[in-house]
């Protein structure tokens, strides 16, 4: 019966990230392209384990909290007709730019720069806002950056260091730079303070529209049963002054649960394919005892040729 339960949530979980283009879909036409961040990165370690599934529901929810930012989302947005779009864009594009050769990540942040560039208006409290100016776009790469560390150290397989946490900011500050966001705190102290600390947060009428869609998404019941434990465990590691913002309360109870169910995914799924997937392309050594589910075809074929080379070479 926990058996059961464990596949069912996992199953749950997984759906949520399966509703969209698939990432990395050619990425072995780049043999030997490291991509901009490389196998050695703290951003392949961190974003390639399964606590980035709750620090990807924390982004959003914090996102939220910045009046200008929610206000685009309400506006242009298709998130209550199309609940898993946000969520899986997300994803694709953090997966592309970490994981992906140059030509992917070049290609995913003219995307992202070309759909913000009519994303205008004016908020509730009367500013006017667009999804093109550097500080908010700082406040969504940002809380993105700081959400991922958090879940990290929080629920991931074990604690960065101080100087690891550092770099994994630096390096997510180079993507943040291509978006033309600014300003990109470069440690994480900096940045959780900044996130934390940040002065155009408020509530607002969209900020409480977004965060009760967000906390409870009309989803199948079997969907919402793998949702809601990371969603509990997420809003466990937000700031309790943005969790005012948000009229969020923090469960320990119910982010115990949560953390129990990443431990479920990272024993059942292991670590994400897409690491794995870029390490092939890169031709960097693939750590033993990672990775869980099976490479598409191309990339078998890729590391046998490649085994095929090094045997003749050593004969």
């Amino acid at each position: 019966m926990i058996n059961y339960l464990r596949d069912q949530v996992v199953s749950a979980t997984t759906s949520l990230f399966s509703h969209g283009p698939t990432p990395l879909e050619n990425t072995l036409d780049y043999r030997g392209d490291r991509g901009l961040l490389g196998p050695d990165s703290i951003s392949w370690r961190v974003i390639g384990d399964t606590a980035a599934f709750v620090g990807g529901v924390r982004a959003l929810l914090v996102q939220a909290a910045h009046p200008e930012v929610v206000a685009g989302v309400e506006q242009h947005s298709r998130y209550r007709s199309d609940p898993f779009g946000r969520l899986n864009r997300t994803s694709f594009y953090v997966t592309e730019t970490t994981y992906g050769s140059q030509p992917e990540v070049e290609a995913a942040v003219a995307e992202v720069r070309s759909a913000h560039r009519p994303v205008r208006g004016e908020s509730a409290r009367g500013k006017p806002y667009s999804a093109a100016h550097p500080e908010l776009a700082a406040w969504v790469h940002n809380v993105l950056t700081d959400s991922f560390l958090v879940a990290y150290q929080t629920f991931g397989p074990e604690r960065l260091s101080v100087l690891e946490a550092d770099q994994f900011v630096a390096e997510q500050a180079t993507i943040g730079a291509l978006l033309g966001a600014s300003p990109l705190p470069l440690t994480a102290n900096e940045l959780s303070e900044w996130v934390a600390d940040h002065p155009a947060l408020c509530a607002s009428a969209d900020q409480a529209n977004a965060t009760a869609f967000l906390r409870n998404p009309p989803l199948p019941l079997g969907v919402k049963l793998g949702y809601r434990p990371l969603s509990d465990a997420a809003v466990s590691t937000i700031p309790s002054r943005i969790t005012n913002i948000l009229g969020l309360r923090p469960s320990p109870a119910r982010s115990h649960i949560g953390g129990a169910v990443v431990r479920s995914l990272r024993w059942t799924l292991g670590s994400s394919p897409s690491w794995h997937l870029a390490l092939v392309r890169a031709g960097a050594p693939v750590p033993p005892g990672l990775f869980r589910q099976p490479l598409p075809e191309d990339a078998v074929e890729m590391i046998r040729a490649t085994n095929t080379t090094r045997s003749e070479t050593s004969d």
